[in-house]
């Protein structure tokens, strides 16, 4: 065997070699598109459901979001309603009464005056463990 002969044969050896490696990798390859069409497939199997159950649960959402909607209005128009109310009764009730508290405060100070018009003074008592004791005894007891 000569030189090119030897070299041809390497060269034959090594051309086999790559092309059996790329053999492999080629399968190890078509094997991963395979899983990754499975999963794809899987995928899109349950995402399907799972979309329909999100736009239920979304047009659940809207029909309850238009509820608390209205009741919000309503209760806003309850609450100005009652604002209404509340300043038409003070309006309404709230001059008379004080003129009613000013004539009642005006006739206990005029029944609390003596004839001569010097206010009267009430006798001071001081409590003491549940019973009063008259001024005159306390001045007794200091002395």
């Amino acid at each position: 065997m000569s030189g090119g002969e030897v070299a041809g044969i390497l060269v034959a050896v090594f051309w086999a070699i790559l092309v059996s490696f790329l053999a492999v990798a080629l399968a190890r390859l078509a094997q991963v598109l395979k899983a990754t069409t499975k999963l794809v497939a899987d995928v899109t199997e349950q995402a399907v459901p799972l979309l329909a159950d999100a736009s239920t649960t979304v047009r659940s959402a809207r029909t309850q979001l238009d509820r608390v909607d209205a009741i919000a209005s309503d209760v806003q128009e309850v609450t100005s309603n009652a604002s209404a109310l509340s300043s038409t009764v003070a309006s309404t009730f709230g001059g008379p009464l004080v003129k009613v508290a000013a004539f009642g405060y005006g006739v206990r100070k005029a029944l609390g005056r003596t004839q001569d018009g010097a206010p009267r003074t009430a006798e001071r008592r001081t409590v003491i463990v549940g019973r009063t004791v008259p001024a005159a005894r306390r001045r007794k007891q200091k002395g």
